[in-house]
């Protein structure tokens, strides 16, 4: 398995059981293929670099997973089509172990 940093922000605009569900439904969708997720970072609403979809803010949540590459396309694939996701990237993760 490699390791990935997943980083995430979802819609300012959610309820709280809303978001809790988007959070909880994309690590489902690692989990359920296989991966492993390590650490949870959620860094809370900022201020986004420029507005996504008339919005200037957004929850920033960062996932350290252990995974192959079909949970992560899968993750990438049911993603795209979350409306609560404004944008996700997914990265190799270098830290020193």
């Amino acid at each position: 398995m490699t390791a990935y940093e997943i980083m995430y922000i979802i819609r300012p605009d959610l309820d709280e059981d809303t978001e809790k569900a988007t959070k909880e439904g994309i690590a489902k969708i690692l989990t359920d293929n296989g991966a492993e997720i390590n650490e949870v970072k959620e860094l809370g609403k900022r201020r986004l670099a420029y507005e996504i979809n008339d919005l200037g803010t957004g929850v920033y949540v960062v996932l350290y997973v252990a995974a192959e590459t079909v949970a992560i396309s899968e993750f990438d694939r049911l993603t795209k089509i979350n409306d609560n996701v404004l944008r996700f990237m997914t990265i190799r993760d270098e830290r020193e172990q």
